[in-house]
C-alpha cells in the first residue's frame, strides 16, 4: 500500500499518533486549560479576521516591546480537529521573550478540501505582513512554525510564490520550524483518516510538501519527538534532505523523551529547544 506498509493496520500504527501514547485526552485538556489562562491575560487582539469566512481568523498576542518580531504558529489536528483557541498556550514563550505570537485558525476537513486550508493559511500569513505595524510588530522579522498537520502546512507555506501571488517580498519569512510534520500525504489515503480528509491522488501530487520545495530557500528546522513512530522520523529526515538537495538550509532535531503531543512543550517554554530555534531565526541579520 505504501512503501513497506502492506495493510491499513500497519499504516495506522505508524501514522495514528494516539497509538502508544498514554492519556492523550489529558494532554489535550492541559493545552486547553493553559490556553484559557493565556487568553485571560492577553485579550486585546483575539479573533481578528483575515478572510471572508468565520473560520478565517487569528489570535494575536503582542509583545510588550515595540517593533517586535513575529512568530506565526499553525496548529495540527490532522486537518480535521482543533482550533486556534486550543493553542494559545504557545504564546507563552514569545510573551516571555518580547516576540509577538500569532496563532492561525482555519476551516477543517471535510467541510473544505486540503487545498483550501493551504490557501487560508497563506492568506493569514500575508495578512500578518500587511498589518504587523497595527499590532506593534516588525513585518521584516516573521518566522513560522507548525505542528503535525501544521507542520505540513508550514511546508506548503514556504513553497508559496509570495511575490507572484501576493505581491510580497520573496524573502520576508526568516525561517520555518516544521514539527512532527507530514510531508508526503500518500499513506494517509489508506489510513483511518481518509473518511475525514478525503484525499485524492491529485491532492497527494499537489499538496505534499516534499513534491513542492521552496524556490527561495530559507532556514528550516524539521523536528520530531524521539518517541514518535519510525514513519514520522523518516518523513522528517526525508523532507530535510530534499530541502538540502534543493540548495536550502535545513536541519533536523530529534527531541529525546517527547511524543507527538508533548513535543509542543518545547515550543511553548522559553527554554525549550524548539523555541530557541525560532528565536534564532528572528534575530536581526
Amino acid at each position: 500500500m505504501y512503501r513497506h506498509l502492506a495493510t491499513q493496520e500497519e499504516i495506522d500504527r505508524e501514522y495514528n499518533p494516539r497509538i502508544g501514547v498514554d492519556d492523550v485526552d489529558g494532554i489535550v485538556r492541559g493545552w486547553k486549560e493553559r490556553s484559557a489562562v493565556t487568553r485571560a491575560g492577553n485579550a486585546g487582539w483575539l479573533r481578528r479576521s483575515y478572510g471572508a469566512t468565520l473560520a478565517e481568523y487569528l489570535d494575536i498576542f503582542p509583545a510588550a516591546a515595540p517593533n517586535a518580531p513575529v512568530h506565526v504558529f499553525i496548529h495540527g489536528g490532522y486537518w480535521r480537529a482543533f482550533s486556534a483557541e486550543d493553542f494559545s498556550f504557545i504564546a507563552g514563550s514569545g510573551l516571555a521573550g518580547d516576540v509577538t505570537t500569532v496563532v492561525v485558525n482555519y476551516e477543517l476537513c471535510p467541510k473544505v478540501r486540503i487545498a483550501e486550508i493551504v490557501r487560508q493559511v497563506r492568506a493569514a500569513v500575508a495578512w500578518v505582513w500587511h498589518n504587523a505595524a497595527a499590532f506593534g510588530a516588525d513585518r521584516d522579522r516573521i518566522a513560522v512554525s507548525g505542528h503535525s498537520a501544521g507542520g505540513h502546512l508550514v511546508g506548503r507555506l514556504i513553497a508559496t510564490p509570495w511575490q507572484r501571488d501576493y505581491g510580497l517580498p520573496p524573502d520576508f519569512l526568516k525561517g520555518a520550524c516544521a514539527i512532527s510534520g507530514l510531508f508526503d500525504l500518500e499513506p494517509l489515503r489508506w489510513s483511518w483518516l481518509q473518511p475525514s480528509v478525503q484525499f485524492t491522488a491529485e491532492d497527494v501530487l499537489t499538496e505534499s510538501p516534499i513534491r513542492h520545495l521552496p524556490a527561495d530557500p530559507l532556514p528550516v528546522l524539521a523536528a520530531v519527538g524521539g518517541l514518535e513512530s519510525a514513519e514520522f522520523h523518516r518523513q522528517t529526515e526525508s523532507y530535510a534532505e530534499a530541502l538540502r538537495q534543493a540548495g536550502g538550509s535545513a536541519q533536523t532535531l530529534d527531541i529525546a523523551g517527547r511524543n507527538h503531543f508533548t513535543v509542543l512543550d518545547d515550543l511553548a517554554a522559553p527554554e525549550g529547544p524548539l523555541w530557541r530555534a525560532v528565536e534564532d531565526m528572528l534575530k536581526p541579520s
